[in-house]
């Protein structure tokens, strides 16, 4: 420790030679705002210095503009359908040297087995992922998860070192009316004097107040700038969302000035590969704030600074002496084409290649995990008595449904007779982690499909198997082929499988790369569309995940029922 220390302060002060010379940069300066030319000496993964050194490896960037690594300051992995080092591989080339990963999904499929997969695999990646502990396990009491975790079980796990706090505190009802379970698990983080991330849209008034008095550290859910606003003058950071689905980050600039900026962050939350391939990560977001008149400077820091000290990394988020190298190269401030990306002082990635080896985690302890019981043909059935029915009604572009009622056709053993000319067919929800045979059925509206079957073991929060069809049979094969492929995503036709991604990692992620994922999902769009007849405004994969969401307006369905939303309780089918 004395050793390395010495070193770097003699590195700094010119009497040795740095273990690396990036010479010829324009830097990015975020604490001062300015851009100034120079040499950035590194030492042992730290920055030593800024200005005229000398160095055992010379590296020249050739007047690009060298900026802090970029930290991503709130992301599911899991919904990037790729694995821990997958995404490190992705994430590295475009900039992105620091996440801070949220593991609700696979934590509620596999509990704390979950957490210690991700923290393992998080270890084969030049990608720092640090995690939070997530919050809501099960999302809802509505639904059966593959774990219960509440603060007993939190307590070993907060006090490990790459757990930075408790993550985004879904439960906002639970913490405005001091309920004695959340308070208990708030307690676990506050006692180990580690943050809780929130996540609470709509909130206002004096419930908001109770919310963030709670010490809610931050919130990503907001969609105007009304709200943006309440939380900033709260004392909230707030996350700038632009994800795969949620594009909040253009509406949200609208609200920020040189006043608050620094209480501004960047996140994606759910990024799927096809759009970091095509996209980017980060640097799409700083692209986007430069269209949207923010000054390029500010834009960076947002992305570095402003989220270093957020979540307390002290060690980085700036190019000055002593912060962790964590280097960008950028070819412009406009386009933020990245050249080259240095994790801790170490070439990672050059010209959109990841350099490091990738040596995948064994993924013994999260494979297995469809476990469904006495599953049959039979458990479709619903024997209605009634044929007027309540229905989930699909609304563009989002994942509210409307509650609506329709008129159906039922056999002499009251069981739903498909009218090819309406666009309802059925959809059930088939419980897959404690083996309890639950399955539930309903209907559904605007999915459009015509032919087959569709299913999911990718329903969120709980991520039960979710299929829909044009009959029962299509509907008990395409669960049977899911089962069999230990998770994902299958599209049948005709009692065939006509596409399919196994996701063999919890059920919610694939063991291949991010240009495979991409084009399986490309390739079950296409055929989602061209086989099955899916509505061509409906995205077949995405829309289908969220009609389990028990949590979202107005009404879904879980394995245990049909849910209404609005007035968080189960209703029946049949309609009155």
């Amino acid at each position: 420790m004395k050793e390395s220390l010495k070193k770097l302060i003699d590195v700094a002060a010119g009497r040795v030679p740095a273990d690396v010379v990036i010479k010829n940069c324009k830097v990015v300066n975020v604490f001062s705002g300015k851009i100034a030319e120079g040499n950035i000496a590194l030492c042992d993964g730290q920055i030593a210095g800024i200005g005229d050194y000398e160095g055992k490896e010379v590296i020249d960037a050739e007047g690009r503009y060298a900026a802090p690594g970029f930290i991503d300051s709130h992301i599911h992995i899991e919904s990037s359908y790729v694995s821990p080092e997958e995404i490190g591989r992705l994430l590295v080339p475009h900039g992105g040297t620091t996440i801070i990963a949220d593991p609700h999904e696979i934590v509620n499929v596999c509990g704390i087995d979950g957490l210690d997969y991700m923290m393992e695999a998080a270890k084969r990646t030049a990608l720092d992922i640090k995690y939070v502990l997530p919050s809501c396990v099960p999302a809802t009491p509505f639904e059966h998860a593959g774990a219960v975790i509440n603060a007993p079980e939190m307590e070993e796990p907060i006090t490990r070192d790459n757990i930075l706090g408790l993550g985004e505190f879904m439960n906002f009802p639970g913490v405005i009316m001091a309920d004695d379970m959340v308070l208990e698990k708030l307690l676990v983080a506050k006692k180990e004097g580690k943050f809780i991330d929130g996540h609470g849209p709509g909130i206002t008034g004096k419930e908001l107040n109770a919310y963030t008095s709670a010490g809610i550290l931050a919130d990503h859910e907001c969609s105007t700038v009304e709200e943006m606003n309440d939380r900033l003058e709260r004392g909230l950071y707030i996350l700038l969302r632009q994800g795969s689905a949620c594009h909040n980050l253009r509406p949200l600039l609208k609200g920020m000035t040189e006043m608050n900026s620094r209480r501004c962050l960047l996140c994606s939350d759910d990024r799927q590969p096809k759009t970091i391939l095509h996209e980017g990560h980060l640097d799409n977001h700083l692209r986007i704030c430069v269209e949207e008149g923010v000054d390029p400077v500010t834009a960076i820091r947002m992305a570095t600074l402003n989220a270093a000290e957020c979540f307390g990394l002290k060690d980085r988020g700036a190019i000055a002496p002593g912060y962790r190298a964590d280097i960008v190269l950028l070819d412009d401030l406009k386009d933020f084409k990245v050249n080259k990306v240095f994790v801790e002082g170490k070439l990672t990635a050059s010209e959109g290649t990841y350099i490091p080896e990738i040596e995948p985690y064994d993924i013994s302890s999260v494979k297995g995990s469809v476990i469904v019981k006495d599953f049959s043909t039979e458990k479709l059935k619903m024997h209605l008595k009634s044929d007027k029915v309540n229905v989930i009604g699909i609304l563009p572009g989002g994942v509210v449904t409307a509650k609506e009622t329709a008129q159906i056709t039922l056999d002499e053993n009251g069981e739903f007779v498909r009218n090819p000319e309406e666009d309802i067919v059925k959809v059930a929800v088939v419980e897959r982690h404690q083996g309890t045979g639950n399955v539930a059925c309903g209907f559904l509206k605007g999915y459009g499909i015509k032919e087959g079957a569709v299913a999911l073991s990718i329903a969120h929060d709980s991520h039960n198997i979710i299929v829909v069809g044009v009959s029962d049979e299509e509907m008990a094969f395409a669960v049977e082929s899911l089962i069999a492929q230990e998770g994902g995503i299958v599209l049948v036709k005709d009692g065939k499988v006509v596409e399919s991604m196994p996701m063999p990692i919890a059920g919610l992620m694939s063991d291949q790369s991010g240009e495979w994922v991409d084009q399986k999902l490309t390739d079950i769009h296409e055929k989602a569309f061209s086989e099955l007849g899916i509505n061509g405004d409906v995205e077949p994969v995405m829309t289908l995940c969220f009609m389990s969401l028990a949590v979202i307006p107005e009404v879904k369905l879980t394995d245990m029922g049909l849910f209404d939303v609005t007035t968080f309780s189960f209703i029946p089918v049949e309609a009155e």
